[in-house]
């Protein structure tokens, strides 16, 4: 059995808020093979999660917030933003699934935020998502800049 508690939640956000990235995953599932991957993702304002998308092999992603608030972009091919879904317990808002081959990024609005991350398995790191061409990688001094953009530009007094 695993329990997820608040202990857990607030072990698992100190864990991303000490980190350089600003985020940090516990994976329940039993390894790379499992075919269902679940875990906890946490993600820490000012975490910049390179938009990307899981296509060849094909894979569904689901965020089901536990606490915190979450925006999630979404992309076309050209790295316009098609559409966005805040994920915010207050706004009854609590879930989102993403389609095979769908640009997405998730955005950080609150200290504390966790959701549980399930996501078709198995696990191969040089296969598993595809990054976008037209967004900056992780780490970069344009990365920074890149998010503060999206974020004034969608999340308007929410």
């Amino acid at each position: 059995m695993k329990l997820i508690d608040q202990q857990l939640l607030d072990y698992l956000s100190g864990q991303a808020d000490s980190l350089e990235r600003k985020r940090k995953n516990l994976n329940f599932h039993f390894g790379d093979e499992d075919v269902l991957q679940r875990m906890l993702n946490a993600f820490e304002p000012g975490t910049y999660v390179r938009p990307h998308k899981h296509e060849n092999p094909e894979k569904r992603e689901v965020f089901i917030l536990l606490r915190g608030r979450l925006m999630m972009l979404f992309f076309d091919n050209e790295g316009n933003v098609s559409h966005c879904q805040l994920l915010d317990h207050k706004a009854g808002k609590y879930a989102v699934e993403i389609a095979p081959g769908e640009w997405h990024m998730a955005i950080s609005l609150e200290r504390g935020t966790v959701v549980y991350e399930v996501k078709d398995g198995p696990y191969n790191p040089s296969n598993d998502k595809q990054f976008a061409s037209w967004a900056p990688a992780e780490g970069t001094p344009d990365a920074n800049v890149w998010l503060e953009r999206l974020i004034g530009e969608f999340v308007i007094d929410l």
